[in-house]
């Protein structure tokens, strides 16, 4: 006759956790190889800057890019072997620029932060609007990142998973103790790099220069793409992949301004680097908070920001000139007249009205 347990189901609990608490961290991937990840890559950067090309080539789909109406949502999929299940990546494209940055409370989230990887694609052809960009948005990003963190902390609950949230570097890693890394893994990622290599050198070396260390600072990957050339783009989702489903990271490094940069986090330091390239200013004399100022004040010189008081930013997509829509527009317009004027009547009849006294 079989023996029966005398175990009630709160000694085989805390049985279980004896068990998962002396298990080894190889025993545990061994046991999450078997078992489907999600993770969410979150795609955000320059006005019409490249993003969903680059996004369409990770997915492989052969289509033409459209505009991204505020922020846009899709997923991939990728088995990592024969009758295995398939990993999952939701993936977020944040349409707009700068100027719906409040949206990335959507998508960073308690549920998703301790997966959570950001890419932030900046158009090369344009570097005057680059440094903004670049601040404002990594800002945004990072200031939910640590206000979800924040509010996990408070609740005590345990979502931050052993990807650890902020991050922490190795401890071999370049520059260590010198740097900033930003709190969930990033990649920045320069497109139009076939306008960009007819730029002048000098200012060429300069915007090198100064994304390697900005790159570097938040302990980010860098690369240059075209939408124009297949072999960049074909880095490019190797990277992508890498966030999305932890595929083993490009190595090659390219450092050469004259040709498309690709350096994987870790692969560069700030000897490598040097210093900004300044030449009709005593880098002395600019009064910098700390090394990333430094260098945005060196970069601004050369080119400098936007007039953002000529620059209107468009918090209303509808009144937004890439999503017109011709047909629908004009009847907006006749409407938004109807309305003046039934407004201007309607005063009209106030005032004429005689009121006792």
């Amino acid at each position: 006759m079989p023996k029966i347990s005398s175990d009630t189901l709160w000694d085989v609990a805390e049985a279980e956790v004896r068990n998962k608490e002396s298990r080894t961290d190889e025993e545990d991937a061994e046991e999450d190889a078997h078992f489907p990840t999600q993770r969410t890559v979150f795609f955000m950067g320059s006005k019409a800057g490249g993003k969903t090309t680059i996004l369409l080539r990770f997915l492989d789909r052969d289509e033409a890019a459209k505009p991204t109406l505020a922020l846009e949502y899709t997923f991939g999929r990728r088995a990592r072997g024969h009758n295995t299940p398939k990993d999952i990546a939701h993936l977020w494209e944040l349409g707009g620029g700068i100027s719906l940055s409040d949206l990335v409370q959507i998508p960073i989230t308690p549920d998703n932060v301790s997966s959570l990887s950001v890419v932030l694609v900046l158009d090369l052809s344009k570097p005057n609007a680059l440094w903004e960009t670049m601040e404002r948005l990594l800002d945004s990003a990072r200031n939910q990142v640590e206000k979800v963190c924040v509010s996990l902390q408070k609740t005590g609950e345990s979502r931050l998973g052993k990807q650890g949230v902020p991050r922490v570097l190795p401890k071999d890693y370049p520059d260590r103790e010198l740097i900033s890394p930003f709190p969930v893994p990033l990649l920045i990622v320069g497109s139009k790099f076939d306008i960009f290599q007819d730029f002048d050198s000098e200012k060429k070396k300069v915007i090198c220069k100064t994304l390697r260390f900005v790159a570097h600072f938040y302990g980010a990957s860098l690369i240059f793409t075209s939408s124009k050339s297949e072999a960049t783009m074909s880095k490019s989702r190797s990277f992508v992949n890498q966030l999305a489903f932890r595929t083993e990271r490009p190595k090659s490094v390219s450092t050469d301004p004259s040709k498309p940069l690709a350096i994987p986090a870790g692969f560069d330091s700030l000897n490598q680097i040097g210093s900004p390239v300044t030449s009709d200013v005593d880098i002395g004399t600019l009064h910098a908070k700390n090394p990333l100022d430094l260098w945005k004040k060196v970069f601004e010189r050369v080119f400098p920001p936007e007039n953002t008081k000529e620059r209107k930013e468009l918090k209303d997509p509808a009144k937004d000139p890439q999503y017109s829509e011709p047909h629908i527009d004009s009847i907006r317009a006749q409407k938004d007249q109807e309305l003046e004027q039934y407004k201007r009547e309607q005063a009209k009849s106030w005032k004429s009205l005689a009121l006792d006294p």
